[in-house]
Order: C-alpha cells, then structure tokens, then sequence
C-alpha cells in the first residue's frame, strides 16, 4: 500500500500559511492546478476534506493533525539529516507550544531564553486557560503543552513540572473599601473580581466551593493577559487569584496584600511532548522540566 506522499502535505501547508492557492503555488513554483490536484490526491487517500475551502482556507481538524505531523517531520529533518536541505542550517525550526498564560508571565521564558539566545529556533507560543491547551497537542497543532492533566496522550508522555499556588489578593485600597472586616461571603458579594476568560474556572471554583456563593451573581471581569491581572490588583480594580510566584516582589513591599493568609489554590501542571524527542525538541523539554522543578514547589 502506498503511504503518505509529503508532496501533499507540503501544498496543504503553503495553501494554509499563505492564504490562498495561489499563492501557495508561487511558493512552490509550481501551477496552481497542481496544488490542487495534490490537495485532492491526498483527500482521496484518507478519504476526508482536508481543508476548508474559504478565503482564506482553513484546515479541516484531520488537515491540522496531518500539518502537525508534517511539522515533526521537518523537525526531524533539520535536527538529523541538515544536509537534505540546500541551505538548512540557515533556516530556523519552527516550534509551536501550547501554554496557559501565567506559565508563560512566570517561568516559561526564563526556561527557554537560554535556547532563543544560542540556537536557531522560531517558537510559537499558543496561549490558552490550562484545561485547553491540550487539545492543540491532540489537534497537532502543537510540538508541546503544559497542561493540568496528568494522562499522557497515545504517543506522548507527561512529565510532572510542580505546582502553582495561587493567592488571594489586593491593594491596601481595595481592602480598606471591601475587606474592612475581613474576607467573608458577604464582602465577596459585592467585591470585583477578575478571571481570565469564559473557560477560566478558578475564580468560579473558589467563590462556590469556599463561599458557596453563585459566581455569576458577582462582578467578574475578563482580561486575557495574565501581566493584566497583577495590573487590575495594583490598581485597585478588582481582587484577583495569581500565582504566587508572579507577585512576590509585590507582596513583600506591600503593593499588595494577601487577603487569606495561609490559604492558597493549587494546580499541579505536566508538560506533555511527544515520545523518542532528539535534537532540540529534547533540548526544550530538558530546559522546560529542569527549570520547572528549581523554581515551582512540588
């Protein structure tokens, strides 16, 4: 039986990046006919659509796992075999991670920085709430993820990186004005808050399994960044849940004030990457494990 042609793949993946077929032709310096019958040759051998045809086009869920296999692919040829390549050693690997965001504000790039600073490689950060980022692995549209869950995916492996404690906190503002008598589920009743996004279920799990109050009955703001959150707080905004280990410097010189003190949620976070890594995906997930483990508590 005859497998996969990379030919194929290749066109879905300029049709997909470029934005359109023909573009995608000039890219490979072939006719735009060809990219087409590529793309149908490879629908009729896995028998499915593989991308969606829209402008600009988009990949079908079966066309992004099949782009994220011909992306280790690449990896693997530029990391074991450069010479394939006319001018490889040129070119930067392209590695996309899936990461929630506080890992990123936090730990994640003090891991890699050592690796932007001395190898070739152009890295995709995909941020998203904790829950989610391992759908994008799944999906193959990541090399990696950090993510809460601690089963590792067919074909991949989950290594432990520590945890993340999160504190509750405001400036003495805030606590004057909402916390005069303490953090009680009358306060939190009418204090803000802030969450991440829709599918952030800190906040939501902290109201109704310690206060059992109804989250959707209190204001709660969405800011998409996590830098924003500790911003909200030094402005007396809103009380907000944020890893410890992002506001450090803040609590100590008392900016900001740990409402509960003792109390904090907790998350056990994995990195999960793909099996048999060599080269510089090996190199990332050393970095991304070793730093984990000197900087969060276990």
């Amino acid at each position: 039986m005859r497998g996969l042609d990379y030919k194929w793949i290749e066109a879905l993946e300029a049709v997909v990046s470029s934005g359109s077929f023909e573009r995608a032709a000039e890219e490979l310096f072939v006719s735009q006919s060809a990219i087409s019958q590529r793309i149908k040759q490879l629908e009729r051998f896995i028998a499915q659509p593989v991308v969606i045809r829209e402008q600009p086009p988009r990949p079908t869920p079966i066309g992004k796992k099949l782009l994220g296999f011909y992306q280790r692919v690449q990896l693997l040829e530029n990391e074991l075999i450069p010479e394939l390549g006319n001018d490889s050693s040129k070119r930067p690997l392209n590695i996309s991670i899936a990461t929630n965001a506080d890992s990123l504000a936090t730990w994640l790039l003090p891991a890699l920085a050592p690796l932007m600073q001395s190898r070739r490689v152009e890295l995709n950060f995909v941020v998203h709430a904790e829950a989610r980022t391992l759908d994008k692995l799944k999906n193959g549209e990541v090399t990696g993820a950090i993510s809460m869950e601690p089963k590792a995916i067919t074909g991949c492996q989950a290594q432990y990186l520590g945890r993340m404690d999160y504190v509750c906190v405001a400036n003495p503002e805030f606590v004057t004005r909402y916390f005069s008598d303490g953090v009680t589920r009358e306060a939190l009743q009418h204090a803000p808050a802030v969450s991440y996004d829709q599918h952030d279920n800190l906040h939501r799990s902290f109201l109704q399994q310690h206060y059992n109050i109804d989250p959707d009955s209190v204001i709660n703001h969405h800011v998409a960044s996590s830098e924003a959150f500790v911003n909200m707080a030094l402005m007396g905004c809103a009380y907000c849940l944020i890893p410890r280990v992002q506001i450090e410097k803040e609590l100590n010189d008392g900016r900001l004030i740990d409402l509960i003190p003792g109390f904090f949620m907790t998350f056990r976070i994995y990195w999960h990457h793909w099996q048999l890594e060599t080269g510089l995906l090996q190199e990332i997930s050393e970095a991304i494990v070793s730093h984990a483990h000197s900087l969060l508590p276990k």
